[in-house]
């Protein structure tokens, strides 16, 4: 992807730090260095009063609760005006008797969703796509995914990653295929011979060995 003027753009990857940015949204000025310490779900949307979108910005507000627990923030995005986003928000109160309490930036001028990738180069159209980004308490991308406009996004699935991002953040384990929080967490494989074959002949009761590479433990908080 590149800028008007074709200058490359080096697209944010997992492990990058986030792209900083300094944005009006429908609670005033933010900068991304107002959330450091804390965890931060950004998200892009189409376009305000469109179908979809309305439908997944009454879900995030649903599970906002829930990730302020986790010590998570919301960010919304769309390349529509402040007005624009407060009057649909005001719409979304009045229709599903649901106040949105998170931010939602006003990118008209497309620098956020261009730094962000959340418009790819093969649009013709000004929509930014249904992105998410789940930016660490370092301000690091831990997680990217993309959704094709047409299909709204699984809000316990945004949860659920969060959730194994912090336990792998704060034990130093893997999740494994399906994992929710009470499953057991993956142990870091052995990095030597000889630890393979201590594993592999471990009498840990606190550890599942299925495999010298493949053990399983219960997430001890």
């Amino acid at each position: 992807m590149t800028e008007e003027n074709n200058q490359p753009i080096s697209l944010p990857r997992i492990g990058d730090k986030a792209p900083n940015f300094e944005v009006n949204t429908t609670q005033g000025p933010i900068k991304l260095e107002d959330y450091k310490g804390k965890w931060l779900v950004l998200f892009s949307h189409p376009a305000d009063f469109t179908p979809v979108c309305t439908t997944e910005l009454v879900a995030f507000q649903d599970i906002y609760p829930e990730l302020r627990e986790l010590n998570t923030e919301l960010l919304g995005l769309s390349i529509d005006s402040t007005q624009s986003h407060i009057a649909w928000i005001r719409n979304m109160e009045e229709n599903f008797n649901t106040k949105i309490e998170f931010p939602v930036i006003a990118d008209l001028s497309k620098e956020v969703a261009i730094k962000y990738g959340m418009i790819h180069p093969e649009d013709e159209g000004t929509q930014a796509n249904r992105a998410v980004f789940v930016i660490d308490d370092n301000q690091v991308v831990q997680t990217i995914i993309y959704y094709p406009l047409t299909t709204g996004r699984n809000m316990d699935e945004i949860v659920r990653v969060v959730k194994a991002l912090q336990a792998t953040s704060n034990h130093q384990v893997s999740t494994p295929a399906n994992w929710t929080p009470g499953d057991k967490v993956l142990v870091p494989p052995p990095g030597t011979q000889q630890a393979a074959d201590e594993r592999s002949g471990s009498d840990d009761e606190d550890i599942e060995i299925i495999d010298w590479y493949l053990a399983k433990k219960e997430l001890k908080e």
